[in-house]
């Protein structure tokens, strides 16, 4: 998995030439496209949310698109629309945004709901159906949504079938001083995106993500998932569980992770690291425990004390 880590500690390096000390938030995101899974970025306005996806596309070398979500939008808007040629008689089809490798579709919760599930059909199947017609998406294709939180005026909650689509969710939370003043001395005269170039190909994205998949994962480790997720189900505290897609999106981002780490096998370190960016969004809280203030990090992180943790030799056998 040598050449896993070293695709990945390029990528990182690079994008920490503009986002300055958020190490661990950078990781995830990385983590994430070597999944070949979407990221849901959530934080207040003006910590970076934007500039760490334009600097994964631009390290990347990958078409780039940017969809700014609106209240007035429209589906169309996202996923493109077919006009009638009047010299060839014919409709053409003419591509919204989404027809891209990287996708940002920034405040992704000020849109309406209707909206918003354009992007639910490409997130899944790499498709948009538009007038009856299938397009494929080019590959790899990734979205990375923005959102502000919810109690901020103007915005929509992302319905359960869309949180269910991200891969991972990660918060990047203000910047240390120092770290807030290393960012003021570095855009003195301009922006460090400027000058990001690309890193890696296409082709090493694509062989990269095809070599995650054949991490050794010891059967304890899956039961430990399988287990951990449907504690989530049973939790008292929780009206709505993790889903089978929660179990798979932990199971692939714990390779992820050790494979950047260097390792050809999964730990249980692995899965507890990646627990809640992986399920936390997908655990739907009863009524009681909002009003308790009880979050969904408090459920995973509190399972994850209690759970029995895989023990012996976990390294693949041959």
């Amino acid at each position: 998995m040598s050449s896993v880590q070293t695709f990945a500690e390029s990528v990182i390096a690079s994008i920490e030439k503009v986002i300055v000390g958020k190490r661990a938030s950078v990781e995830l995101a990385v983590a994430s496209l070597l999944c070949q899974g979407h990221l849901l970025i959530e934080d207040v306005p003006g910590v970076g949310k934007t500039m760490l996806a334009r600097s994964i596309a631009r390290s990347l070398g990958c078409s780039f698109r940017r969809i700014q979500f609106t209240p007035d939008m429209l589906p169309s808007d996202v996923t493109g629309v077919s006009i009638y040629n009047q010299e060839s008689k014919k409709f053409e089809f003419r591509p919204g945004p989404v027809m891209a490798q990287i996708v940002l579709s920034d405040e992704i919760n000020r849109a309406t709901p209707k909206t918003q599930a354009a992007l639910l059909e490409a997130m899944q199947e790499r498709q948009v159906t538009v007038d009856g017609t299938t397009h494929i998406l080019p590959k790899p294709f990734m979205v990375l949504a923005t959102q502000n939180p919810i109690e901020y005026e103007g915005t929509f909650p992302l319905p359960e079938a869309q949180l269910d689509r991200f891969l991972l969710r990660v918060r990047l939370g203000y910047p240390s001083p120092a770290d807030e003043v290393n960012v003021l001395e570095r855009q003195q005269y301009r922006h460090p995106l400027d000058e990001l170039d690309q890193q890696v190909s296409v082709e090493d994205l694509m062989a990269a993500q095809e070599s995650i998949k054949a991490m050794y994962t010891d059967i304890s480790i899956k039961k430990y998932i399988v287990e951990l997720v449907n504690h989530t189900r049973a939790h008292a505290e929780a009206y709505l569980g993790a889903s089978p897609r929660g179990s798979l999106a932990l199971y692939r981002a714990s390779q992820a992770r050790a494979a950047m780490e260097g390792r050809d096998f999964v730990l249980p370190d692995d899965v507890k690291a990646l627990a809640v960016p992986a399920l936390a969004h997908r655990v739907i809280l009863n009524p009681a425990a909002r009003l308790r203030d009880v979050t969904a990090d408090d459920i995973i992180q509190e399972i994850l004390n209690n759970l029995p943790v895989p023990g012996g030799d976990l390294r693949p056998t041959n």
